[in-house]
């Protein structure tokens, strides 16, 4: 608690720091600049840059759930989620790099072809090296930016053996998880959002505690089969990289290897209906302990889903 104490007051911090440094430039734009005004412009610019570092650097977003003021993806636990985020970093400083080299040669032909410094216009109309450079150099560019994209899309779409299967259905507006038999399950269950804020754990979110979680092993490749049985859903989980559609009369599958044990948010990400932000996702990764104990214990819990499951409405809040 005393952690997303000081998580939460440094992301407070940023906003407050930067609302402060505009009212006072504001100000400083309605008077004449004082050496004062100069004094306390550079106070506050410093105190802004302070709040960005400490912003940018608790902003980080933690894995398992959205954090305040987050800057970037949460924290992946998957390897192919941590080989998007690092090619996403790499695009960034590669974007990065093109713009400041646009930058500079918008600056240069500022500078050097003016009017003052050039009152007759060249009249070049052709450079052929300048134009085989700009053709080849993009082509470059794309090509570093598709071999490392094709290679992340043919891990993400193509699965490895799976330790363990999960059919996911999406119902308005809540999830269903069935475990089948040849892998230790032969049982199925709902999961709600937890509308109680006395039922929830310390460790669920407000709008995103699940009163049934989907539980996992670590270290394991968990296919999950998904569908829906009325509209269509998304099921989504930003730390494991995956998020695909669930649609009526058709079965849909991704993967994943978590690799670190915790508990995980995520939420329906398509337009479902009224009830559409209350569709939390909430996976448990345990020990494989841990994983055979729970399935004892879900076996007995959930022993009456033969029978047709009940319907369930949600209530919108």
């Amino acid at each position: 608690m005393a952690q997303a104490g000081r998580r939460y007051s440094h992301a407070r911090a940023f906003p407050d720091a930067f609302m402060a440094l505009g009212h006072h430039i504001f100000r400083s734009f309605g008077t004449p600049m004082r050496i004062e005004n100069a004094r306390r412009s550079v106070t506050a610019l410093s105190t802004a840059a302070v709040a960005l570092v400490l912003g940018i650097n608790v902003a980080s977003a933690a894995a398992g759930q959205p954090s305040p003021w987050e800057t970037g993806m949460q924290e992946m636990v998957t390897e192919l989620g941590q080989s998007v985020s690092s090619f996403h970093t790499y695009l960034v400083w590669l974007i990065t790099a093109i713009c400041l080299f646009v930058l500079a040669l918008i600056l240069v032909i500022i500078a050097r072809f003016n009017e003052t410094k050039n009152p007759t216009p060249s009249k070049t109309t052709h450079n052929t090296l300048l134009e085989v450079a700009w053709t080849i150099v993009p082509v470059l560019i794309l090509v570093a930016i598709a071999i490392p994209s094709f290679r992340l899309l043919r891990e993400q779409l193509v699965p490895p053996q799976a330790d363990l299967v999960v059919k996911v259905t999406g119902y308005s507006w809540y999830w269903g998880y069935e475990y089948p038999a040849d892998q230790g399950g032969g049982f199925k269950f709902d999961s709600n959002m937890i509308t109680e804020d006395s039922a929830r754990k310390p460790d669920q979110p407000r709008l995103l505690g699940a009163d049934n979680a989907m539980v996992v092993p670590v270290g394991k490749v968990v296919r999950v089969q998904v569908t829906s049985a009325d509209v269509l859903h998304a099921f989504a989980m930003p730390s494991f990289y995956i998020k695909i559609d669930a649609t009526p009369g058709r079965l849909n599958e991704t993967w994943f290897k978590a690799e670190k044990e915790g508990v995980y948010f995520g939420q329906c990400s398509e337009l479902c209906g009224n009830g559409h932000p209350y569709m939390p996702i909430e996976i448990r990764v345990v020990s494989e302990q841990q994983y055979a104990a729970w399935l004892t214990e879900a076996k007995q819990r959930y022993a009456s889903t033969d029978s047709p499951a009940p319907t369930k409405f949600a209530t919108a809040q």
